[in-house]
């Protein structure tokens, strides 16, 4: 797995036919990432064809809009900030009964194949606040804990700024949610703003900058299963982190 950032609106959108959903396909093996497929699906207003997972687990994030998922198990309501996690030979179909696309980030965990009898939901409105290094606040939506052994997917907040170079143990995968910034990695300084998409492997040392001016937020997903607030100096002693968590605001 090598580090990649790249904006997800400069990868082509895929539509079948007169399917209401359309794919892109921003980070997979073509970059040299081999345990993650992340994607964002785009479903207008109608019913989508049907999307199957394969032998993977898939972990889906709603970004924005409102509607339903169908899969195997039955239908489920989304909004804004909801998570589903479906299991591996499982199918999953938007249903947008609105005017207002549902915008959703699709990872899938590849060489994970825990099974389960239905999807897990989560929303983000119900996870607790904790704390990060520099002053940085996280959300959990799965991890190890609330049914997904295999990943964490979180939500962070990132005040303006940049925390001090650091590395994690885990291989990750991210996408910014809101705001702007720069990532410094692989001694190359990349422009992120919403929509941009990262590949970052265990050990490689690297800062997430927020421009501002207001706080960043960003979706990740990471390998194994963990803390995102597990992280190492250059040098390899633990990062400090904050003592209190800020609380920061979930918005839909």
């Amino acid at each position: 797995m090598r580090g990649v950032v790249r904006d997800s609106e400069q990868v082509p959108e895929r539509r079948i036919g007169n399917d209401s959903a359309a794919v892109r396909d921003v980070i997979d093996a073509r970059d040299d990432c081999e345990l993650f497929t992340l994607r964002t699906v785009r479903a207008v207003s109608g019913h989508s064809i049907a999307r199957e997972t394969g032998d993977c687990e898939e972990l889906l994030f709603v970004v924005s809009g409102r509607g339903s998922i169908v899969t195997a198990a039955g239908e489920h309501e989304v909004e804004p900030q909801a998570g589903l996690l479906l299991g591996p030979g499982d199918h999953y179909e938007f249903v947008n009964p609105g005017s207002e696309d549902i915008f959703a980030v699709s990872v899938a965990l590849h060489g994970s194949a825990t099974p389960r009898s239905v999807p897990e939901l989560s929303r983000l409105a119900d996870a607790t606040a904790q704390s990060a290094t520099a002053d940085r606040e996280f959300r959990i939506v799965f991890d190890a804990d609330s049914g997904c052994p295999a990943a964490t997917q979180f939500v962070g907040y990132i005040p303006v700024g940049a925390a001090p170079p650091h590395y994690h143990l885990y291989n990750e995968v991210i996408y910014v949610l809101d705001g702007h910034g720069v990532m410094h990695m692989g001694g190359e300084q990349t422009p992120l703003r919403a929509g941009s998409a990262i590949s970052l492997p265990a050990r490689e040392v690297h800062t997430l900058a927020n421009s501002g001016p207001g706080v960043m937020r960003v979706l990740g997903v990471f390998r194994p299963s963990g803390s995102p607030a597990a992280a190492y100096y250059p040098d390899g002693t633990a990062a400090q982190v904050a003592a209190e968590p800020q609380t920061a605001e979930v918005t839909t």
